[in-house]
């Protein structure tokens, strides 16, 4: 099961499905470019991941899939 600690010690695995702390987004320019049907697996593989922390907030972007490391972003 795929995981990463937290820098505030909490262990964050995201292996599950669905994960209730994985969270997917895509770009406005991106989206605009789906019109009529949509292929939800191609929508799907279009997106961007980020987990958020339940302890202490922080989110971890995976904006170049989860082989490369993901960016902190610390709530203040």
């Amino acid at each position: 099961m795929p995981k990463i600690r937290c820098k505030c010690g909490e262990v964050l695995r995201f292996g599950d499905i669905p994960c209730d702390i994985e969270y997917k987004f895509i770009s406005d320019v991106e989206y605009d470019q789906y019109q009529g049907q949509i292929d939800a697996e191609e929508l799907y593989l279009k997106m961007k991941s980020f987990l958020e922390c339940k302890i202490c907030g922080r989110l971890w972007f995976f904006g170049n899939g989860f082989e490369n490391p993901p960016k902190e972003y610390e709530l203040k």
